[in-house]
């Protein structure tokens, strides 16, 4: 159902006009003067608006010209008595859509009416789409300004710039084409939940070539593929491989020839699975399930992980020479608490994007939300931040967004840490007064959850919310074994 104003001075052709579109199930509203159908379209959002040119208290033409100078952008049809087409011609040059001369068929005034709705309803929908695009393509920019993020970007675009090598191609036994033994380059991201791996690997895809674009980019997420489906997903089948198999079908990798393979959660891999990636990164072949040609696809192989896939190599989780293939050229991606004030311009951009989607208006963070955003640990990284910030701009009712208005674990995980580790609040965990530094606030947190569990890493990773790998880490980095040995003794 559209909204629909009818401005017509005649009392007999107004309700003739507003009966036949009332019929179609459109809400009308009437005006006889040139006044007060301006003054309805300023209280009133329409869709389209059909004018006569000849009103009593000016011409219709006016109509057209303060509509379209205010932003209207509904459709317009102006109705005109009078032999000659000038003033409909001068009308539609000051943005009028389309004009009826009188006396007006009425089917003929429903068909333009539907046919100037339709219109509008795709220019909106691809308005919006435009929108949304220009929203996810501003997630998948790399958003930071800070010394490790920065870093982080120099190391991926020098990866980035590697050349590919062309695998040289041969003639199979059995007549296919094969790779010619030359190994593909790969990339290992590493870094916690969250933090812009898949980001780091679409900026690597798009730095690799001034043509990244036209080329495709396969996102392959390891840990979302089942396990009896992961080497036909990956490879292909032919026809008849498995019951299921009604006609050969390609594969991921085969999709990706040409340009990036992104191998998402490589950790989680099924072990059996793990043999075959390695002989595919070694030597670019491949052969689709229940077939016996090899194929080759030249791609550039990008991994990621949040596991520490070394302990996992010691344990027999992971394949150790897959690890070794894989970390050739290994990019740590920093947290977001590890990026200083990069949490903010993420934040502002983020806030701006979804504003715009949603169509609504500009808003801005007031001091105290930049500050809960500047103190916020956030353990669930950039991904974390993104989805406060959508919520933060669908539920602000004003131009300033407040600290109610964003919905952050840290305090209260910080303060829920302190319950679970002290049962009556002895520690305090200040986020706006003790501790500025992200990597203070972090390490901070981790000595407090240690103590509480006596230095107990898995359940000291679990009360934070960590991934113990990440905690082991990070342990690591901030010289904690010490400390850990000394509370185990306590």
């Amino acid at each position: 159902m559209a909204k629909i104003l009818v401005i017509e001075d005649e009392e007999n052709i107004r309700f003739s006009v507003c009966k036949a579109l009332s019929k179609r199930g459109h809400q009308v509203e009437e005006a006889g003067t040139l006044g007060g159908g301006l003054e309805t379209a300023e209280r009133l959002a329409f869709d389209l608006v059909l004018t006569d040119l000849h009103l009593p208290d000016g011409d219709g033409t006016a109509a057209v010209e303060r509509l379209r100078g205010d932003g209207f952008d509904g459709a317009i049809v102006v109705m005109t008595a009078y032999g000659t087409i000038e003033s409909a011609v001068h009308a539609m040059k000051l943005g009028a859509d389309d004009y009826l001369q009188k006396p007006v068929s009425l089917d003929e005034l429903v068909i333009l009416a539907d046919r100037l709705l339709e219109q509008r309803e795709i220019k909106r929908r691809l308005r919006l789409f435009e929108r949304q695009a220009s929203a996810r393509k501003s997630l998948e920019r790399p958003l930071g300004e800070s010394g490790s993020w920065t870093r982080t970007l120099e190391l991926a675009e020098r990866v980035a710039r590697l050349p590919t090598p062309t695998l040289e191609e041969s003639e199979g036994a059995d007549g296919g084409t094969v790779g010619g033994g030359k190994s593909l380059p790969t990339v290992l991201l590493v870094g916690e939940t969250g933090s812009g791996k898949g980001v780091l690997a679409r900026h690597i895809h798009r730095a690799a070539s001034e043509d990244a674009d036209k080329t495709p980019f396969v996102h392959v997420n390891c840990s979302s593929l089942p396990a009896t489906l992961v080497e036909s997903e990956l490879f292909g089948h032919e026809k008849g491989a498995f019951t299921d198999a009604r006609a050969a079908r390609e594969g991921l990798v085969e999709m990706a020839d040409g340009g990036t393979l992104f191998l998402d959660e490589i950790g989680d891999m099924p072990l059996e699975m793990q043999a075959k990636i390695l002989l595919f990164l070694e030597h670019g072949r491949f052969r689709r399930v229940g077939g016996t040609r090899e194929r080759s696809a030249r791609c550039r192989v990008i991994a990621a992980t949040n596991h520490d896939l070394e302990k996992e190599a010691g344990e027999g989780v992971f394949r150790s020479d897959l690890l070794y293939r894989l970390n050739a050229f290994t990019v740590e991606v920093p947290a977001l608490r590890e990026r200083g004030d990069d949490a903010i311009l993420i934040a502002r951009e983020m806030l701006a994007r979804f504003r715009g989607e949603y169509g609504l208006g500009g808003c801005q963070f007031t001091p105290e939300a930049e500050r809960a955003i500047r103190s916020h640990a956030w353990p669930g990284n950039v991904r974390e931040l993104i989805n406060s910030m959508q919520r933060a701009a669908m539920l602000c009712e004003s131009d300033r967004v407040g600290p109610g208005d964003l919905v952050l674990r840290g305090g209260a995980q910080a303060q829920r840490v302190v319950a679970a580790a002290t049962g009556n609040g002895r520690l305090h965990f200040d986020f706006d007064h003790g501790i500025h530094k992200a990597e203070e606030v972090e390490r901070e947190l981790m000595v407090q959850a240690l103590e509480a569990t006596r230095g107990n890493v898995s359940k000291a990773a679990r009360l934070i919310g960590m991934q113990r790998s990440s905690f082991r880490y990070r342990i690591e980095r901030y010289g904690l074994d010490e400390k850990i040995k000394e509370m185990a003794e306590r």
